[in-house]
């Protein structure tokens, strides 16, 4: 009889990790630019310093066709009207004054976009309770 020892094998074949290390990266990067939220708008150009927030502010976005998004909504990129928006911004500021937190409201129009159609925004914004609305523009740069 032989007398044979085994050696105890303490290596760990990492091959299969690395292959599902590889099959999640690829699956975040199809998936992770369908994930930002928004309304594709060209904004306008203007130099301005930017604004540091302490919470999400309140963005209503004005599209081409003059379509109202609201970043707040439970589908921010599904089209609203102006009831809607009133009444969902007022919800959102009244929410904020119980919580004695500031928040701020931008507007983000496109470009092309009729002026009235962002001051109507501007003016839902006002009797929904925004104290002061900031327009949004795009670093020329």
């Amino acid at each position: 009889m032989k007398n044979s020892k085994r050696k105890s094998m303490a290596e760990i074949n990492v091959v299969p990790y690395i292959d599902v290390m590889l099959v999640l990266l690829v699956i975040f990067m199809i998936t992770a630019p369908l994930l930002s939220q928004g309304v594709n708008v060209e904004l306008p150009k203007a130099q301005a310093k930017a604004l540091t927030q302490q919470r999400e502010p309140i963005i209503v976005s004005i599209n081409a066709q003059g379509e109202y998004f609201l970043n707040t909504f439970s589908s921010p990129d599904r089209p609203i009207n102006q009831e809607i928006l009133k009444s969902e911004v007022t919800k959102e500021l009244s929410n904020a004054k119980q919580k004695n937190e500031a928040r701020s409201v931008f507007v983000k129009g496109d470009k092309r976009v009729d002026y009235d159609k962002v001051m109507q925004a501007m003016v839902l914004l006002q009797q929904a309770g925004a104290e002061s609305v900031g327009l949004i523009t795009q670093d020329p740069s």
